[in-house]
């Protein structure tokens, strides 16, 4: 759990660097969905060693997900020496055409460090075995071109590290004692201005085939279908990762090796054009959680950092923003049990030390304290930590697009601002300024979640009403009540035409949860039609207050008068 913790607090920076086998720019968020299923230990070898295979994507992901499947195999710490070979045997055989210079060196590493005398998995055994990882990343740039053109490490190698200096930290006892990793690979964090990749077609293919035939042949041909193939083999199920120039044509030569029962594939192409890395240089950095109704995809051009809250359907759970929103709102108009839950205490001091450690200077706005714990918890770490008064703190008092709009407004402007201090100011100003209504379709889900009773909730519902609610300081008021969406969106049009929107620039956020075809074809055109001067942003609900509120439910933030 430590290690996968630390991945995602680092995943930003490995997205920043990922350039081999292509410069796509997620490397980080393949290993954070990839290795989630490491977060539910209590669940069991076998269970995770499945779900691994199910959740694996990318090259980076897969490839992980099949060492991890050789590591889990350790009864003890007696064992550890064997599951690592186990874990690193894996990898390799999962991998077509393997690497040098790619996270199998780390294991390769790992591998020859942990088998060299008797492990006492004290200190000194621990930064033993880190200073051999450390030497095996850092010789990366020198294993393949690409990265030394590029000026970088390799991502899934420096993922691995990150991971495996978790593992080992707290497997010796100290669970806090982490070097900064902008120190130790300093000068191979930055991808050069000079790289350019070259234009890709195609797509990344994650698929699931049922097979029955497992002859070395049969395998052997999947190397046929694309190319940076990568194989996971559990029992009758094979996990394919590859690039493919025709996806189409692609699913169906593998559809020749099994039945295909799981099927993913991005634009290959379309990751490359947006590869983004940081080469702007900000007065402060902003962080903010993802609570607020702002999509990685939208902030990854501001360089904004979000820190996630945990979503669990059923029995899977995954970081927020990581949970494709169609699953959540499917799973729960069919009753399954949908909670959510913060990241642990380990999991956010690793996200401040993540962006302490890059960043000079540091602005988060974090979700209203009335809400959850994150800001007593930043501040407490801060107190602690920050000496040179660099992580500066802003209690939003707010909680979905009204944090969401906040966030976007105040990471605009220090996109361009030279001066740290007037970027905090707005903030603190947008903070008293910026508005939100929520209409919910169904008040079940807040009965579900505990927020409602059960029989108000069933009341509520057989009278078809539907609350209108305001995230504030205090917490979420009810400010009204319709009776469909008709009355809805009068409710909306009367509070915007009571607000200073009329004045000056103004931004209006519009959420949405499943209902995207209503809230365009509706909700935006006549608010656009009514403010043709302020700026409309269409966004999808946080997932944490989609899971609380749940399917159907929409809102509109603003924020007047916005420079």
């Amino acid at each position: 759990m430590a290690g996968f913790e630390r991945v995602t607090a680092w995943a930003d920076l490995l997205d920043d660097i990922n350039v081999f086998p292509v410069a796509d720019g997620d490397t980080g968020r393949n290993l954070v969905v990839s290795l989630s299923p490491l977060r539910q230990a209590a669940q069991g070898r076998e269970r995770i060693t499945r779900e691994l295979l199910l959740s694996a994507r990318g090259n980076s992901g897969n490839i992980a997900a099949r060492f991890f499947s050789g590591l889990l195999l350790a009864e003890s710490v007696r064992d550890l020496a064997g599951a690592v070979r186990q874990g690193r045997d894996r990898a390799r055989q999962a991998v077509n055409d393997p690497k040098q210079g790619t996270m199998l060196t780390v294991f390769d590493a790992l591998t020859e460090a942990v088998e060299e005398g008797p492990a006492t998995f004290d200190g000194p055994w621990r930064e033993r075995v880190l200073k051999r990882l450390e030497g095996a990343v850092l010789s990366t740039p020198e294993l393949l071109p690409k990265l030394k053109t590029a000026g970088v490490v390799d991502a899934g190698a420096l993922g691995i590290f990150i991971f495996l200096e978790g593992f080992f930290s707290v497997l010796a006892g100290d669970g806090d004692g982490f070097r900064p990793v902008t120190e130790i690979f300093k000068g191979f964090l930055t991808v050069s201005p000079d790289f350019s990749e070259e234009g890709e077609t195609g797509c990344c293919v994650d698929t699931v085939l049922r097979v029955e035939d497992e002859t070395a042949d049969a395998l052997r041909g999947l190397s046929s279908v694309g190319e940076s193939v990568v194989v996971l083999r559990e029992g009758k199920y094979l996990k394919v990762h590859l690039h493919a120039r025709d996806g189409q044509k692609a699913r169906g030569d593998l559809a020749a090796f099994g039945k295909v029962v799981r099927w993913s594939a991005d634009d290959l192409g379309a990751q490359v054009r947006s590869f983004r890395r940081r080469p702007f240089e900000q007065a402060i950095h902003i962080m903010t959680d993802a609570a607020g109704s702002i999509s990685r995809e939208t902030t990854a051009g501001l360089g904004v950092t979000l820190l996630d809250s945990y979503i669990t359907v059923g029995e899977r759970s995954l970081p927020e923003t990581h949970f494709a929103p169609e699953e959540l709102y499917a799973a729960m108009r069919r009753g399954v049990r949908v909670f959510t839950a913060q990241a642990s205490l380990f999991e956010r001091h690793e996200h401040y030390r993540s962006v302490l450690d890059r960043f000079p200077r540091v602005l988060y706005l974090c979700v209203g304290s009335v809400y959850t714990g994150n800001y007593e918890v930043a501040m407490e770490w801060k107190r602690i930590n920050d000496h040179e008064d660099r992580f500066t703190i802003v209690d939003s008092t707010a909680a979905s697009g009204r944090l969401g709009l906040l966030s976007l407004a105040t990471a605009r402007l220090a996109h361009d601002a030279s001066d740290a201090g007037a970027v905090i100011r707005f903030a603190r100003e947008g903070v008293t300024r910026c508005q939100e209504y929520v209409f919910l379709d169904k008040l079940r889900y807040l009965a579900a979640g505990g927020r409602l009773s059960k029989s108000g909730a069933f009341f509520g519902d057989m009278l078809r009403m539907k609350p209108v609610i305001s995230p504030l300081a205090e917490g979420a008021r009810k400010v009204g009540g319709v009776r469909n969406r008709k009355e809805q969106l009068k409710f909306a049009i009367e509070k915007l035409t009571a607000a200073p929107v009329q004045n000056g620039r103004a931004m209006i956020m519009i959420e949405y949860t499943d209902n995207l075809e209503w809230v365009t074809q509706k909700v935006q055109p006549e608010i656009g039609r009514r403010w043709p001067e302020a700026e409309i942003i269409l966004q999808p609900m946080s997932l944490t207050s989609g899971a609380h509120m749940g399917p159907g439910t929409w809102a509109v933030a603003f924020l007047p008068e916005c420079i």
